[in-house]
């Protein structure tokens, strides 16, 4: 056994090709120990030789001996013909095998077997082809698909994106640019980095680099959303740039704008600037070592620190300023803050109604003509109430006793008093004590 060996492989989809006939090969994304990721492709016919040798290989664990020792999965053989049905209908059972195969112990999972049927093949970096051949058909399995995977897209239509510049790639899983390059991208990463493929090249690329064919304006980006969501900080940074921010590990934001080059726009309490979204982590979602592995790396280029950037487009890109993110904040926030301070006036009054006293002098049995005539006492809204219809009062205050009758719930009822039945319209009395009288 050697020191390299792979810790995930995930089912990506499948090709339709058309050279030199037409097949079908899965495309799977291998992650290995050195934390590099690779794309390999591998048609239905290799996969199953090589379950074949690797029960060979381990007749105990595979079930040869005694089943009830069973361990390597089961994975069924190929059919007589395979077209795109059973190529898609399989999906679930590869994607299954898969996990359990590198959950197997280390003797198999990190058997030379297991290491060089994943290892990148020339033809998985430089795919035969010809020129005169229709172009490969990519069928991608949909991330919120992984648990059906019967629910495949297709054939999907790559978005292609022109490169605005050259890119050097700084490890073996990224793909290098030069300026004016046409690719087409598999996947986009809220982390701001893409997989990308151009031609018989395929890696990671940050998305600041592209640009899309039709205009400079992305429409997948959300608007601001100044309300903002609360997201942990997993990896400290430190400010590169003067729109950027310094946090801690630990720290607690808010996200208030997702932009599709990993480069967030977030609060901190009244104070706004750019951060690296794969540094952070939704308030209550678990880790896991998806997440962790990314944080490793280092956070993509912002398209600002970009040189000799040089787009097709005219009408550059539309940008907010740091200034308008924070003045727009600063709005919002003055805004919950009047609204809260409104409530708790409300909610003041109505106390100091229901005990009694006026809500324009705030005195206790109040006869000034210039005040808001007080709303009916709680009691009297309870009073009326199903089954007992009718209420009379008494005024206690007036000089003369006045007994007024309602035959109506809606009429008892001042909805702000709290009562359960719900009125047409506030009811209203003079400024004088009211006794129920049944």
């Amino acid at each position: 056994m050697g020191d390299v060996f792979i810790r995930h492989i995930e089912l990506l989809g499948y090709e339709k090709r058309f050279f030199p006939s037409q097949h079908y090969v899965y495309m799977f994304l291998v992650k290995w120990n050195d934390l590099s990721e690779k794309v390999v492709y591998r048609r239905f016919t290799e996969i199953y030789e090589f379950h074949k040798a690797l029960k060979e290989m381990f007749p105990i664990e595979s079930g040869d001996i005694n089943v009830e020792n069973r361990i390597i999965p089961h994975l069924p053989a190929p059919k007589w013909f395979d077209g795109q049905r059973s190529t898609q209908n399989r999906q679930g059972t590869l994607t299954e095998y898969c996990y359990t195969l590198v959950n197997l112990p280390h003797k198999i999972s990190r058997c030379l077997h297991v290491v060089n049927f994943f290892k990148v093949r020339h033809d998985d970096m430089n795919p035969v082809t010809d020129s005169q051949t229709k172009k490969p058909e990519v069928f991608l399995l949909p991330k919120d698909a992984k648990k059906n995977p019967t629910d495949i897209t297709g054939p999907i239509v790559l978005q292609t994106y022109r490169a605005i510049a050259d890119y050097e790639k700084s490890s073996t899983s990224e793909m290098a640019l030069k300026a004016g390059d046409m690719v087409d991208v598999v996947e986009k990463s809220e982390s701001g980095w893409w997989f990308c493929q151009v031609k018989n090249k395929r890696g990671w690329v940050p998305a600041a680099y592209l640009e899309p064919m039709d205009g400079p304006d992305e429409s997948e980006e959300q608007e601001p959303n100044y309300a903002g969501e609360q997201y942990i900080v997993q990896k400290s940074y430190t400010a590169m740039e003067e729109d950027e921010l310094t946090l801690k590990e630990g720290d607690t934001i808010e996200v208030i704008h997702k932009l599709l080059d990993g480069w967030w726009v977030i609060r901190k309490d009244e104070t706004t600037g750019y951060y690296p979204s794969m540094y952070l982590q939704k308030a209550g979602e678990a880790n896991t070592s998806v997440k962790s592995e990314l944080r490793n790396r280092i956070a993509p280029p912002r398209r600002s620190t970009i040189r000799n950037a040089k787009s097709i487009h005219k009408q550059s890109r539309k940008l907010i300023s740091q200034e308008t993110y924070r003045r727009n904040s600063k709005k919002y926030i003055q805004s919950q803050r009047n609204m809260k301070e409104n409530l708790q006036n409300k909610a003041k009054v109505l106390s100091k109604s229901q005990q009694g006293f006026c809500p324009g002098c705030g005195l206790k049995s109040c006869r000034h003509s210039s005040c808001p005539p007080m709303p009916v006492a709680g009691a009297v809204a309870r009073a009326n109430k199903p089954g007992n219809p009718c209420a009379t009062l008494k005024d206690l205050d007036g000089e003369e006793e006045t007994s007024l009758l309602f035959s109506k719930p809606s009429a008892l009822h001042a909805p702000r008093l709290g009562c359960p039945y719900r009125a047409a319209r506030p009811l209203a009395l003079p400024h004088h004590r009211w006794e129920v009288m049944q």
